[in-house]
């Protein structure tokens, strides 16, 4: 199962928690890191079991989920930058008065909107939440599930809107030896574009950062011009790199 269909098909819980709980693991859902249960994990010269483990895994590795979920980008979280600091500053406790301050809002009533916004948005989310799954329950017909869009996306359109059923026809097109095997031809339709490089992120690991030789070497396994692949990897938001391009990860 991958990153991005974990993540997406977590529930509220799960998100505010940062991990899910399957087949006696703990993964978490911003990197897939996992802790076994039953096993104890040495960190910061202490010993922790798998649920302890994972929980400071992600207050190390990614500071907080709330700082994670806080950052996705406005077509996830449907906020302004203004509102994320404001939602920010919420969070860490900050009084009305202090707040206005810290943003030149003139006065605690225009921070009393914010919160009677936010409080706004949360019913609707709520509603539209609890609507959704009556939908899904009461489906009578079996519906075409969509491949998760990876959280990198720099425009989400009607590219992105792919079936299971699409996906796999293309996959088995373009990797005539397997998933695992060469690309035969790089396609330049954007739909099938980004299913095939949806699955060479499939090589890469998630918490490893590359030298770019490093990249090249895994990509020329998969396809000659190694380099318009990894030119695509960056563009579509898949990878992410450093101004000098000394180093290359997955974006999560």
């Amino acid at each position: 199962m991958g990153n991005e269909h974990l993540f997406w098909k977590a529930t509220i819980d799960d998100l505010c928690n940062g991990y899910i709980y399957d087949n006696n693991q703990y993964i978490c859902l911003i990197c897939r890191a996992t802790y076994e249960d039953g096993v104890i994990y040495p960190m910061n010269k202490e010993l922790f079991e798998a649920r302890k483990a994972i929980k400071a895994h992600i207050q190390e590795a990614h500071t907080s989920m709330f700082n994670y979920l806080l950052h996705m980008d406005k077509k996830y979280t449907g906020l302004s930058d203004h509102q994320k600091e404001i939602l920010q500053y919420f969070y860490e406790g900050l009084t009305d008065k202090e707040i206005v301050k810290k943003i030149n809002a003139g006065s605690t009533s225009t921070i009393r909107q914010h919160r009677f916004k936010f409080k706004e948005k949360e019913k609707q989310a709520k509603i539209f939440l609890a609507l959704m799954q009556l939908l899904n329950n009461n489906r009578k017909d079996i519906h075409e599930e969509f491949v998760p869009i990876h959280k990198g996306a720099k425009m989400v359109d009607d590219r992105y809107a792919i079936t299971v059923e699409e996906r796999e026809k293309v996959l088995n097109t373009y990797f005539k030896q397997g998933i695992d095997g060469p690309l035969e031809s790089f396609p330049s339709k954007e739909k099938r574009k980004i299913i095939v490089l949806q699955q060479i992120m499939n090589r890469f690991d998630r918490s490893k950062k590359y030298t770019e030789k490093e990249v090249n070497e895994i990509l020329k396994q998969i396809y000659a011009d190694y380099v318009t692949i990894r030119r695509y990897l960056i563009e579509y938001g898949f990878m992410d790199r450093n101004k000098d391009c000394t180093e290359y990860w997955v974006k999560q």
